[in-house]
C-alpha cells in the first residue's frame, strides 16, 4: 500500500510548460517582469494594492516589520503558539518579543484581558491554519493602544474575514510560498499591503537599499533578498487557479470532518469552510501520550503525521520572551496532531486515513 505524506506540493500540471517557455524565451532567471506580474497577482488576491515578493515569509515579516518602523528598543507582541518564523523575525530586527497566550476555540492571539507592556509598539498577528480568530477585536486593540499591526497570514492565503482576504486588515501582511503553502515556489514569500510608503521601503530593503533600482547608490542598510523569475513563473501558473486550489484545500477539510464526525476523543477546531481555506487538517488528542501513540499507529501504517508546534516559551533558546504564564498554548500545543493535508489527497487516501484513526480508538 502507497504511503501518504503529511503534505506534498500540489503542482497544476502547466508548470513545466511555462518554465521552458520562459527559458526559451531568453529570461534573466532573477527578479524581472515575471516578478512584477506575480506581484500584481498576489496584491489582487490580497485585496491590497502593493505586494512585494521576498526570498521567504520569514523575511518578509522582518523587513514588514522594519518598514513600519519597528527596531531596538520596541517591544512586539507574539502568540505563544505559531512558527518560530514569527518571533525570530521580531529579534532579526532588533526589538525584543513579548509572548501571548492563545484562545482555546480559535488558537490565534487571546487580547480580551492583555494590556501592552511599556515600550511596545506592534503587534505580530497570526492568522494560525487560515483562521482569523478576533481580528476585530486585534484591530481595535491596537487602535485603542497606538499598536503596528502586522499580519502573519503565512498559513491564510484564501481565507478571508468579513469576505475580504486576509493579510490586507493591518498595516502590512505577509504570504509564505514553501512547498505546503497554498500556492508555492518552493521557497519565497510576500509582504503585502495598502501603504505605498512601507511598500517602497520593503522594496529598498531588499536590494541594498538602493536610492534607485539598478544604481549603486545606497541611503541605508539593506540586504539581498530578492526574487527570481524562476520562482515566479511557477507561482503564476498556480495564482491563476487560486480558486480551483482553495475549493480542493475545503473539499480536503470536509471529507475529513465528515470521515471523523462523532468520534468522542478527536476534536476538530471549529472551522468556517464559507471563509476559510485550511492549511492543514488539524486535530486536538486528550494528551500528548495518546497524540504520540496515534502518531506511530499512523506511521506503522504508512501514513504521515506531524505534531503542533511546542508552544514558544517551551524552546530552550525563546524561555525568556514568556513575562506571564501561558496555560492554554501549554495545554493544547502538545495535544495537537496535523493529519495529511496536501491538496492533492484523493478521497480514498482521506477515507484510508480516518479509517486509521477510528482504528487507534477502537482498540
Amino acid at each position: 500500500m502507497n504511503a501518504i505524506p503529511q503534505v506534498e506540493p500540489w503542482l497544476s500540471g502547466t508548470e513545466a510548460e511555462a518554465l521552458a517557455r520562459y527559458l526559451a524565451g531568453g529570461g534573466w532567471l532573477t527578479e524581472f517582469r515575471q516578478t512584477r506580474a506575480f506581484e500584481e497577482a498576489i496584491a489582487r488576491a490580497a485585496g491590497v494594492p502593493h505586494a512585494v515578493c521576498v526570498t521567504s515569509g520569514t523575511v518578509a515579516l522582518c523587513l514588514a516589520l522594519q518598514a513600519a518602523g519597528i527596531g531596538p528598543g520596541d517591544r512586539v507582541l507574539v502568540p505563544d503558539y505559531t512558527m518560530i518564523a514569527t518571533i525570530n523575525a521580531v529579534l532579526w530586527c532588533g526589538a525584543e518579543p513579548v509572548l501571548c497566550d492563545i484562545d482555546p476555540e480559535t488558537l490565534c492571539a487571546d487580547l480580551r484581558s492583555l494590556t501592552p507592556p511599556p515600550g511596545c509598539r506592534a503587534l505580530m498577528y497570526v492568522e494560525i491554519n487560515g483562521r482569523a480568530g478576533d481580528l476585530d477585536g486585534a484591530l481595535e486593540f491596537c487602535r485603542r493602544h497606538g499598536l503596528v499591526l502586522i499580519e502573519d497570514a503565512a498559513q491564510a492565503m484564501g481565507s478571508r474575514h468579513r469576505g475580504r482576504p486576509l493579510g490586507g486588515f493591518g498595516r502590512a501582511g505577509i504570504y509564505s510560498f514553501t512547498p505546503h503553502k497554498i500556492i508555492t515556489t518552493g521557497q519565497g514569500g510576500a509582504v503585502v499591503t495598502a501603504d505605498a510608503g512601507l511598500a517602497a521601503r520593503v522594496r529598498q530593503l531588499k536590494d541594498f537599499h538602493r536610492t534607485a533600482p539598478g544604481i549603486d547608490e545606497h541611503d541605508g542598510i539593506g540586504y539581498n533578498f530578492k526574487f527570481t523569475d524562476l520562482q515566479a513563473v511557477v507561482g503564476l501558473e498556480q495564482i491563476r487557479r487560486l480558486e480551483e486550489r482553495i475549493e480542493r484545500k475545503k473539499a480536503v477539510y470536509r471529507r475529513y470532518q465528515e470521515g471523523l464526525d462523532g468520534l468522542e476523543p478527536v476534536r476538530l477546531i471549529p472551522t468556517d469552510l464559507e471563509q476559510n481555506a485550511p492549511w492543514f487538517v488539524e486535530i486536538l488528542l486528550p494528551d500528548r501520550a495518546t497524540r504520540d501513540a496515534l502518531q506511530e499507529h499512523l506511521r506503522a501504517r504508512g501514513i504521515g503525521s506531524r505534531p503542533f508546534y511546542p508552544p514558544i516559551h517551551t524552546q530552550p533558546s525563546h524561555r525568556q520572551y514568556a513575562v506571564a504564564p501561558l496555560p492554554v498554548s501549554a495545554d493544547i500545543a502538545p495535544r495537537g496532531l496535523w493529519l495529511p493535508s496536501s491538496m492533492g489527497l484523493t478521497d480514498e487516501q482521506i477515507d484510508r486515513v480516518c479509517r486509521a484513526v477510528r482504528e487507534f480508538f477502537a482498540g
